[in-house]
């Protein structure tokens, strides 16, 4: 890389241009046809005021030559990752949103992460719904019996249960367990319609060499499928592959919207935040480079709201694909009405965003805080009578649920004190140093459970903003003072949904173990159900009172139940008899 301070000593020839500050921060980097003509725009009068203030940091200027502007737009992509330059348009803490990632081990696992390596891995994402990953996820490895372990040293329960091929035990060739995993590779990309194909291509193969059991197995495979397609929207009549991709700004934040269809449905929504104050057409183009630089299905068709001047993205793009891209804005018909669609998603969510950032405002200012409580952390406890008590812990960014760092643990403390359950909580979360800290604690309950809170955060060595919400009146306490603060009503619906979220996530761990406990102790002693057997029923009803109220024919239909247990569960629920 050369550096000069004259932006008359740039080449006149394509490359990336990178502009530092005189701490050598990287400030901007940008490519260009012609560096020297590109930088030189920057020093004429601006009416953006992000863009001056740029230029009064500027120092120096780096440039690296390349071959052509295909290569220029991929260097750019790269630098923009690896140096996060604050003036320009970029994904707003994308290193937060989960992948799924088909490892490239000998038999591959499909996991969740949040990095991206620089292995041969295939990644989708980043995915903006945690849980709906996790579902997503839990679908794959029941459906396809993928294996979950990490190290293969020998057959686990998930093959006991027939919930894993067992590759660790010879179950099942390379070959096709390679097969399988492409199968879930087009299930990621939404082809659906091919794995359909494939597996009736097989289930007729096992018909015709009198593999029932089998081909029974591959008929429900593809029913579970088929039930996936059938909750997708279906928006046209043709086997078309889109993305459709509309933003709505305001200020320097952008959200940017867009719906996946894949053999002719509507399979995705994806939302992301952007950071960065350009014109829309910079910005759709800026979100169109990083968006695919991750790797990820790419369809031939994308549809924008603003056409696209950068040519070589697409010519970027089919390259990638290995196939040609077609990026355009439609004027009319069915694409500008899925824009449309798009857009209108985009400004609500951009809308909603603002309310939680006064929010969040006004928490800092009401509460006294130090700084925005961008991270908060909500703590409760559920128990009956002290028994089977279960403490959570809901965290929220920027003012919005993030599932995948919620937390919840079974409390060692005996009998019903809630306020030594509470100071157990709060020491187990916060006593270690790899725990990322908060900037503002809530503590669901009145004065007494928050002074609990603070004597443990105290006894721990950790100083933390806490403020505590009363169940009946929702009253809102600061440590130290006997009446409630005053907070603005979006600063407390914020409050009030992590206190509910908080409650939710500890209600339903704490409703597990009692069920679980509930069910060993109902079912001991019946012939024939054992502790496999009691985890597949609870799983599939859900509860004690589910198994209580399901017919024979629902029992027996329960993985791995015959119809002899079932029969004999369904009379010890209505007759008391152990059989």
């Amino acid at each position: 890389m050369t550096r000069v301070r004259d932006p008359g000593k740039l080449p006149d020839r394509t490359g990336v241009y990178i502009f530092r500050d005189e701490n050598d921060r990287v400030l901007y980097v940008g490519k260009s046809v012609s560096i020297r003509k590109r930088v030189a725009s920057y020093f004429r009068e601006h009416e953006n005021p992000r863009l001056r203030v740029m230029m009064r940091h500027l120092d120096s200027i780096e440039y690296i030559l390349t071959e052509n502007e295909k290569e220029a737009l991929i260097l750019e992509s790269n630098l923009i990752k690896r140096y996060r330059p604050p003036y320009n348009v970029r994904l707003k803490d994308d290193k937060r949103y989960p992948f799924i990632k088909i490892t490239d081990e000998e038999y591959p696992r499909v996991i969740i992460t949040r990095t991206i390596g620089g292995d041969s891995a295939r990644y989708y994402g980043p995915f903006t719904d945690t849980g709906s990953v996790r579902k997503t996820l839990k679908f794959i490895k029941s459906l396809f019996k993928i294996r979950s372990c990490r190290r293969m040293d020998g057959p686990c329960l998930n093959s006991q249960i027939d919930l894993c091929h067992a590759p660790c035990d010879g179950g099942i060739s390379r070959e096709d367990y390679l097969e399988i995993i492409e199968r879930v590779d087009l299930f990621f990309q939404g082809r659906y319609r091919e794995v359909i194909e494939a597996l009736e291509a097989e289930m007729r193969d096992a018909s015709e060499k009198l593999e029932f059991e089998r081909a029974a197995v591959i008929r429900d495979q593809i029913e579970s499928i088929r039930e996936v397609m059938e909750r997708q929207y279906a928006a046209f009549t043709d086997s078309i592959d889109q993305d459709i991709v509309a933003l709505e700004t305001s200020g320097d934040n952008s959200v940017v919207v867009v719906l996946q269809i894949r053999d002719g449905k509507i399979t995705g929504k994806d939302d992301f935040m952007l950071r960065g104050s350009a014109d829309r057409r910079e910005i759709l183009e800026s979100f169109l480079k990083q968006y695919y630089a991750i790797p990820r299905y790419i369809p031939s068709e994308i549809l924008v709201q603003y056409p696209v001047g950068d040519e070589v993205i697409a010519e970027w793009l089919s390259e990638l694909r290995g196939g040609e891209v077609r990026i355009h804005s439609p004027e009319g018909g069915s694409g500008r009405r899925l824009l449309n669609i798009a857009w209108k998603n985009a400004s609500v969510i951009l809308q909603q965003k603002g309310k939680v950032k006064d929010a969040l405002l006004e928490l800092k200012g009401e509460l006294k805080l130090p700084s925005i409580p961008r991270r908060i952390e909500g703590l409760d406890i559920s128990n009956i009578g002290g028994e089977h008590a279960t403490g959570s812990v809901a965290v929220f960014l920027d003012g919005k649920p993030a599932p995948g760092m919620y937390r919840r643990y079974r409390i060692r403390t005996m009998g019903p004190d809630d306020y030594a359950m509470m100071r157990e909580l709060v020491m187990r979360r916060y006593s270690g140093d790899e725990t990322e800290k908060p900037d503002l604690v809530l503590i669901d309950g009145g004065k007494g459970q928050l002074s609990a809170a603070l004597d443990a955060l105290r006894s721990c060595g950790v100083d933390l903003p806490l403020v505590g919400i009363a169940k009946r009146e929702e009253d809102v306490y600061l440590p130290g003072l006997s009446e409630p603060v005053e907070v603005s009503d979006g600063a407390l619906q914020l409050l009030r949904h992590l206190r509910d979220e908080a409650h939710r996530f500890a209600v339903e761990y704490h409703r597990r173990i009692r069920d679980r406990k509930s069910l060993e102790s109902e079912l001991d002693g019946i012939r024939g159900v054992g502790p496999r057997r009691k985890r597949a029923l609870l799983e599939h009803f859900g509860s004690v009172e589910g198994i209580g109220n399901a017919s024979v024919e629902e029992l027996a239909a329960v993985r791995g139940m015959n119809r002899p247990v079932a029969e004999r569960i369904y009379r010890h629920f209505r007759r008391g008899d152990n059989g």
